[in-house]
């Protein structure tokens, strides 16, 4: 995405002459670490868009959030809160340079947003209360609008009691196509998830608890794909497959191993896209996709091939040649860190806190637009931290001191236990948005806080739900 530079950004060194009687004034050599951040910034140029392209249509949708009951966990009769009476929610599918329309309607007992995650939109379309818009009430409607700037799997939950909606059920997948799609033999969206049952079977309705808080956030005892405990997936030999991944969980972090298959990853972060080729020898087999996160894996689904083979398709996986390589980067000064820790004390008992601070007592970070900046997450606690920056993209450049060259953005990364990672960043989309941790209940007891973009006493609109 292009960065809109000035003339200045190309000039290394910069010579200003004049008389003074019989005397000139020397050269003025431009700082070195500065002259270095201007060459990583005008690296950045192209690697994605700093604009939106060019509308070439519209496409309109309805969401309506309510209380349901559905038919869940195969065949079991579950109450949830939902997106048009699905979980998980429909999917949302628009190609790039479409613009967006989705009008939300609230039926839930509580007020509610929809936030737009890893997708850069407009600040006053982020769905964050008290930040970018004021929280839709019980009973009302909310228009958002925006073009995505990028193609890719995205996904869209609540900002407002986010570790309770979210875990109801409330969420739902975004998919922004390129212009020209890929010809894969089918495009197929997983979404996982977990649930914490009760005794009755049903969701467990005490949410943010201290165990949560003291543990990497609320894990539940039954893990779906699309909502099913025993997902399986039916191929033919030869078939191209695109696999979306996307992590719903309040906290729970997934690893899949899909054994024989040897996916390609093409887009990482909380939600992943796989470039999957079934072997055309593979007829009558099955292939397990195992979670190893944890010390006892399990299945999660299974692919499952049957038929006669089929011509695969060919062509060039999606790569992005302009991502940034920033070498030396490392090299230069850090210039934001964020210490991530917890103390004692709040409506839960444990708060988790970024620099000592938890959110309403929160600072400020100023990111100037357009300027590269080093910014370290340095985790000094035990637990999992997966941070996420909205309306941004960063890339990782090193991890607990030693350079790593990861060929692709992210805007979450997961920080394990007493680990520091460094990432880069050249803020494009200006406003205010939030950065917080990715595990629900972390946030909820105070995790988060606010990064500006742009010049300082700039202020975004705020838009007020109707």
């Amino acid at each position: 995405m292009p960065v809109r530079t000035s003339a200045h950004a190309f000039i290394a060194l910069a010579l200003v002459a004049s008389l003074v009687g019989c005397r000139s004034k020397a050269p003025v050599v431009e700082d070195p670490a500065a002259q270095a951040r201007r060459q990583l910034e005008e690296e950045l140029t192209s690697a994605y868009s700093m604009n939106a392209p060019p509308v070439s249509g519209i496409q309109s949708f309805e969401l309506t959030a309510a209380p349901t009951s559905i038919q869940q966990f195969d065949g079991r009769l579950l109450d949830v809160w939902a997106y048009n009476g699905t979980v998980p929610g429909p999917v949302l599918r628009v190609r790039l340079g479409e613009e967006i329309e989705v009008k939300l309607h609230n039926r839930l007992p509580q007020p509610t947003t929809i936030h737009w995650h890893g997708v850069r939109v407009p600040n006053a379309m982020d769905g964050v209360p008290g930040v970018t818009q004021e929280a839709v009430a019980p009973g009302a409607s909310f228009t958002y609008r925006f073009t995505p700037k990028d193609a890719g799997t995205f996904w869209f939950h609540p900002h407002v009691r986010t570790a309770e909606q979210v875990e109801r059920g409330l969420y739902g997948v975004l998919i922004v196509d390129d212009a020209a799609p890929r010809p894969y033999s089918r495009d197929e969206v997983w979404v996982l998830d977990d649930w914490r049952l009760g005794p009755d079977g049903q969701i467990d309705p005490n949410f943010v608890t201290r165990h949560d808080l003291a543990h990497d956030g609320r894990w539940g005892q039954l893990v779906t794909v699309n909502g099913e405990t025993s997902q399986e997936l039916i191929v033919r030999p030869g078939e191209r497959i695109r696999l979306r991944l996307v992590n719903t969980s309040n906290g729970r972090v997934y690893r899949p191993d899909f054994s024989g298959l040897d996916p390609r990853k093409i887009a990482p972060a909380n939600r992943v896209d796989l470039d999957i080729v079934i072997p055309h020898n593979a007829a009558g087999r099955s292939f397990e996709i195992i979670d190893r996160f944890t010390r006892q894996p399990f299945v999660l689904a299974t692919v499952r091939v049957e038929g006669a083979p089929v011509q695969t398709p060919r062509f060039a996986a999606a790569f992005n040649p302009r991502v940034p390589k920033w070498k030396g980067a490392t090299d230069l000064p850090t210039d934001v860190t964020y210490v991530l820790d917890s103390r004692s004390g709040g409506e839960y008992g444990i708060q988790w806190t970024i620099n000592g601070e938890v959110w309403g007592e929160h600072t400020v970070t100023e990111l100037p637009h357009g300027q590269w900046k080093r910014v370290r997450f340095q985790n000094d606690s035990y637990r999992l931290h997966p941070m996420h920056l909205h309306g941004q993209f960063f890339k990782v450049i090193a991890k607990n001191g030693e350079p790593v060259d990861e060929p692709f953005f992210r805007d979450t990364v997961l920080l394990h236990r007493q680990e520091t990672i460094d990432v880069g960043i050249v803020p494009l989309d200006w406003g205010r948005w939030m950065m917080h941790c990715h595990i629900l209940e972390h946030a909820a007891s105070g995790m988060m806080t606010l990064v500006h973009v742009g010049k300082r006493g700039l202020e975004p609109p705020r838009v007020v739900s109707h």
